[in-house]
């Protein structure tokens, strides 16, 4: 029986976790036994605990709860206690065979740096994204990690050609690379789990979730808008760029926007925004701040909306899912596809070009092509862990 240790940390880990929990109690029982640590660093009740019940995922094994902090104070926290629930395991003489960690949080960084510093594989789910932007903690942990990891699980071909940019890839193989179990390091283009979780908890969320009847919407009669990093939530300038630009949109298309207003974000829009401009907000009828969105409740938005703005990596790759065009509120992408297929338009903070990007993806026809797999990502995921630690 192999035994993983999967890590998750933040609310889109949660969820691509869930195709892998799928998978292993439906393909691969009686091969692979999953334990999962939660690391806190999502703590919010909304952004975090309910999905675990909402998606079918067991409760935690183990959780750390280290909470917020600076990037440095975070990363070494969960270092530690990630090592001591390995080392633990070991000495009990159930060690874990594999470490699993997602995209490119801290927790994914931290994760990684405390198994191969002991010798346990560690394989990477969304391998080889690059945004080129090295100001950003992700990109940081992202290349960090892949060069950690026994096996790269890349989602994309964007993805595997990156990797072979930076040398990773001859072949399939990254032969100069070798590790304590005797084999090499190597990439998979897997597909996208989340891709695998959309088709199948879509007609679920139709079922289950009431929240465009309840906020009284219709079919591509909306927008959806979430705004979470720092680079926009920090700066008074582009939160107030962002916002305007969401209100004369609103305004001048007749349209409403809904936004799930992360926690942190709610609380800076006093610190970064206007009085006049909360007066705006506070008013308009057509801008629908709500509480932070469930996973089933984020689906069915971004299923119905006509345009999501967003500068949420995952939001961007589910609104191309589902067939939505997205305005995306950063200065570049990881996910270079969706803008490749016109499905996307980088619009960052300026109040000009996403007015612009609205206009334009608003009103033409947009295609969508097949890029993130066959919906079978989390299958083939596992049967290559499981090739590699036979």
């Amino acid at each position: 029986m192999i035994r993983l240790l999967t890590i998750i940390g933040a609310r889109p880990q949660i969820i691509k976790a869930a195709a892998l929990s799928r998978a292993i109690n439906t393909h691969f029982v009686g091969q692979v036994e999953e334990y999962i640590l939660h690391t806190g660093q999502h703590y919010d009740q909304n952004m975090s605990a309910v999905f675990f019940d909402e998606l079918g995922i067991p409760q935690p094994n183990y959780n750390l709860h280290v909470g917020s902090g600076s990037h440095a104070t975070q990363t070494a926290r969960i270092t530690e206690g990630v090592e001591k629930v390995l080392m633990e395991a070991q000495t009990n003489g159930v060690p874990f065979d594999g470490v699993v960690v997602y995209g490119d949080t801290n927790s994914t960084l931290a994760a990684a740096i405390a198994a191969v510093k002991i010798h346990i594989p560690v394989f990477h789910i969304e391998a080889g994204l690059r945004s080129f932007n090295i100001t950003m903690p992700e990109e940081v942990n992202r290349i960090v990690c892949d060069q950690l990891s026994s096996i790269l699980f890349t989602p994309t071909q964007t993805g595997w050609e990156n990797l072979s940019k930076e040398g990773f890839v001859e072949g399939g193989i990254k032969q100069r690379v070798h590790f304590s179990n005797g084999k090499n390091q190597y990439v998979v283009l897997s597909g996208d789990v989340m891709y695998d979780n959309s088709l199948y908890f879509s007609e679920i969320a139709d079922d289950k979730c009431d929240i465009i009847e309840r906020l009284g919407l219709s079919y591509r009669g909306f927008i959806l808008a979430t705004i979470h990093r720092p680079a926009n939530t920090d700066n008074s300038t582009n939160l107030q760029s962002i916002f305007c630009a969401l209100l004369d949109i609103a305004d001048s298309q007749d349209i409403d926007i809904v936004l799930p207003l992360h926690p942190r974000t709610r609380k800076l829009l006093s610190i970064q925004l206007t009085a006049e401009l909360l007066q705006r907000i506070e008013v308009n009828n057509r801008l629908k701040i709500i509480e932070p969105a469930s996973f089933f409740e984020i689906i069915r938005l971004e299923k119905n909306a006509r345009v999501v703005m967003t500068d949420s990596g995952g939001v961007q790759k589910e609104a191309f899912f589902f067939e939505t065009p997205c305005v995306i509120l950063r200065p570049e992408t990881e996910w270079v596809e969706i803008i490749e297929a016109g499905a996307g338009l980088i619009a960052d903070a300026d109040y000009h070009r996403i007015v612009e990007a609205y206009n334009v993806l608003a009103n033409k026809r947009v295609a969508f092509p097949p890029l993130f797999g066959d919906g079978h990502a989390s299958e083939k995921i596992l049967g290559e862990i499981c090739n590699y630690l036979i």
